[in-house]
């Protein structure tokens, strides 16, 4: 990280426009659950100090992953790249779900236009959604592509968010009443999620060559790099010949690291969440079999 900051700028690392906005996002949250909660729900709870820094440490996570130092060195090692896309739709979707309160939730969607729009929220469809879109992005021509077309690349990248969230949605819903799925369906879609994700870290971990010309082609790494710097970013194609500059690991090893990196989040996040609800389903199904402590 130290070594970046001789080759490029502060702004270049940290995005301060970028960093405004979320540090915009923590202050209308914390204006939702705090006045406008007192004004519009008074009788609902307030937000919790877990929830609070639940979404707290979801927007940093956000900024470091888009917007400060490892947007950059994201663009430099694939490995990096694959950090952020596991940090951005595996572990931030469900921070934000059960960082905002319910009642929030509530007000934002009790809108009747939402209900003509439900029929997207299935499992089914939220769940080839967002891995269909994800694998998709990691075959060569289409993740080169989307890297060196900014409009293409920030409309994907949306659409990849939001379909997360909708994937999480089912996991973990914040709304008690608007769960569709049983603990035991919902321990399947973990477990469905995980399968389908396994063929796009095969592709990357075993292969033997370097897929994306976004890290081994100095012309369209330049041209990617235009999501950290501003102007015509050719000169970098001068000044340090290519991505092999930065990376230390070699293309491969970078590209199979970057693979492994994202499985193995994968199965940390879904195992955990897989041990979470097996725990609140046991512990339901076996309630009647505790001791009442009013009856000892």
């Amino acid at each position: 990280m130290l070594e970046l900051t001789k080759y490029f700028s502060f702004a270049e690392l940290w995005n301060p426009m970028f960093l405004f906005a979320m540090i915009g996002v923590v202050i209308l949250y914390y204006y939702m659950i705090g006045p406008w909660r007192e004004k519009h729900a008074p009788g609902e709870n307030a937000a919790t100090v877990k929830q609070k820094t639940l979404f707290v440490s979801a927007i940093a996570f956000i900024y470091l992953c888009h917007g400060g130092p490892f947007n950059l060195l994201g663009h430099l090692m694939f490995t990096f790249h694959m950090v952020n896309m596991s940090i951005s739709y595996l572990i931030v979707p469900p921070m934000v779900l059960l960082g905002i309160p319910a009642f929030l939730w509530r007000a934002a969607f009790s809108a009747p236009f939402w209900r003509k729009l439900r029929f997207l929220m299935h499992p089914v469809i939220t769940l080839l959604l967002f891995n269909m879109l994800f694998s998709l992005y990691h075959v060569p021509i289409v993740h080169d592509y989307v890297m060196t077309n900014f409009a293409v690349h920030r409309v994907y990248y949306a659409v990849l968010f939001l379909t997360a969230f909708m994937m999480w949605w089912q996991i973990a819903c914040p709304v008690p009443e608007w769960n569709r799925l049983s603990d035991v369906k919902r321990m399947a879609y973990v477990f469905a999620n995980g399968v389908l994700l396994t063929p796009a870290c095969a592709l990357i971990i075993f292969s033997d060559a370097g897929m994306y010309a976004t890290y081994n082609d100095p012309q369209v790494w330049a041209t990617a790099m235009g999501y950290c710097i501003p102007g015509d970013t050719n000169y970098l194609i001068g000044q340090f010949g290519g991505p092999e500059f930065f990376n230390k690991l070699g293309i491969v090893d970078d590209q199979q690291l970057g693979g492994i990196v994202m499985k193995l989040v994968q199965e940390l996040m879904y195992g955990i969440i897989l041990a979470y609800i097996f725990k609140q389903w046991f512990k339901r199904e076996h309630e009647d079999e505790l001791p009442n402590p009013e009856i000892a």
